[in-house]
């Protein structure tokens, strides 16, 4: 299990912060160019075959990649924490994330590279879900209680403008040019191949500052190491006790699992259904990815007065409604075209962002006084345990209707039970006074 330690008492300088940021400023590289806008818009292509048959493929790589995260996760999370090397698994991690980017420029146009391209995918989304659980301990390291939403909600944005820069770059350097930086074409695929490359760069660069910057953790007292069933133990020890004592957390951890594999879901498929559904071209499909970040960011940003007004649950529960009516609308409207896609994926985007941070805030406030590198812990485990729903009911769905906007019902499903899971949960005297 990841268990954090709670928020530092003094706030940490600026550069710290920045530091920690700007791995999420780099890891557009995956999250934007690789799982959503370019290269799985790129491997459900033409060129590789079906698109029926390759959204399939896709989807069964991903929902492996995330069943090896849900056994794998609890074993990082627990080890970092029973010793000071939180930060070298990240740079591992990480590292393993920017081979398998640049590899992917190995992945020619053929039928006969599509299982190479799903299998550095598949990899890459492994450890970068492992990346991401020693990456998100650390915001404990970089906060305090008083300032842990805004250092949340910072790095979110950095995330959001990252994926915009880099896209940018990505569209006019290689992409849209017919002839492109250092003379690429989009012959045998070299636009996108390329792309990876500069996307591997782009991490590796984003992800220094973190590691030079922020000190190795401090291993927690009393918390042996231990082997891989011993991790479990730990794991389901930990949520009886929270059990116990604080039911409603243990709810909202499950809701929130479910939902935000949901709205990872949304991002994920969103380029293939563009490409593959909606006729858009691979540009397109890069200007679509830009606007959809600016809307997300900007959102993003602004929900949080609405998080401090009307409190996180509220603002969770009627973005997740608003996903779900919008991807419902996708479905259902799927004949008109791009136009339909531009508006109501673009509202699908509006309802992401303030999701994934209302969520955080919402479990920061419901967290039991001195239990909050436990809880927040646990809110990483579960996250991982779940990411696998999505690309699996996706891929249901496909098979079900015999075409691919079919798996949009597959990711709104997963939306439905996550909102559902959530509103019975109490959120408790803590969530209804936010801290100042």
């Amino acid at each position: 299990m990841d268990s954090t330690a709670a928020p530092a008492a003094t706030a940490p300088g600026f550069g710290k912060v920045l530091a920690w940021g700007l791995w999420d400023w780099g890891s557009a590289a995956f999250n934007a160019v690789a799982t959503t806008f370019v290269f799985t818009v790129y491997l459900t292509g033409q060129a590789f075959g079906d698109k029926v048959t390759t959204t399939g493929a896709l989807s069964l790589a991903l929902t492996i990649a995330g069943l090896l995260v849900a056994v794998t996760a609890p074993i990082i999370g627990q080890r970092t924490d029973a010793s000071a090397h939180r930060k070298l698994w990240l740079a591992v991690n990480t590292g393993i994330v920017v081979a398998m980017l640049g590899l992917m420029y190995f992945v020619r146009p053929a039928p006969g590279f599509l299982w190479l391209g799903l299998v550095l995918l598949a990899v890459g989304t492994v450890f970068y879900e492992l990346a991401s659980v020693n990456y998100n301990a650390m915001l404990a390291q970089v906060s305090t209680r008083r300032t842990v939403g805004k250092v949340s909600g910072f790095g979110w944005g950095m995330g959001y403008i990252g994926g915009i820069v880099l896209l940018l770059v990505v569209y006019f350097g290689f992409i849209h040019p017919d002839v492109g930086l250092f003379g690429v074409t989009g012959t045998d695929g070299m636009s996108v191949r390329v792309s990876m490359v500069l996307a591997a760069l782009w991490f590796a660069i984003s992800a220094l500052p973190v590691l030079f910057a922020v000190p190795e953790n401090v291993p927690i007292g009393g918390r042996a190491r231990v082997g891989f069933f011993g991790s479990y133990r730990v794991l389901f020890r930990d949520i009886a006790r929270l059990w116990r004592e604080a039911r409603h957390t243990v709810y909202f951890l499950i809701a929130s699992a479910v939902f935000r594999d949901g709205l990872t879901g949304v991002f994920t498929f969103g380029g293939v259904l563009a490409a593959g559904t909606f006729g858009f071209s691979a540009g397109e499909v890069i200007i679509f990815a830009i606007a959809a970040n600016v809307v997300a960011g900007i959102a993003t940003i602004s929900s949080g007065a609405l998080d401090d007004r009307f409190g996180a649950k509220p603002l969770i529960v009627v973005s997740l409604i608003g996903l779900i009516v919008c991807g419902t609308a996708v479905f259902l409207f799927h004949d008109g075209g791009q136009t339909v896609f531009w508006i109501f994926g673009l509202l699908l985007c509006l309802f992401v962002g303030p999701a994934q941070s209302a969520s955080r805030t919402f479990l920061a406030r419901l967290i039991p006084p001195g239990r909050e590198g436990e809880v927040f812990g646990l809110y990483a485990t579960t996250g991982r345990a779940a990411v696998f729903l999505a690309p699996m009911l996706f891929g249901i769905f496909v098979a079900i209707g015999g075409a691919q906007y079919w798996g949009i019902l597959g990711i709104v499903l997963v939306l439905l039970i996550g909102l559902l899971l959530l509103l019975p949960v109490k959120a408790g005297a803590r969530q209804e006074a936010p801290a100042a």
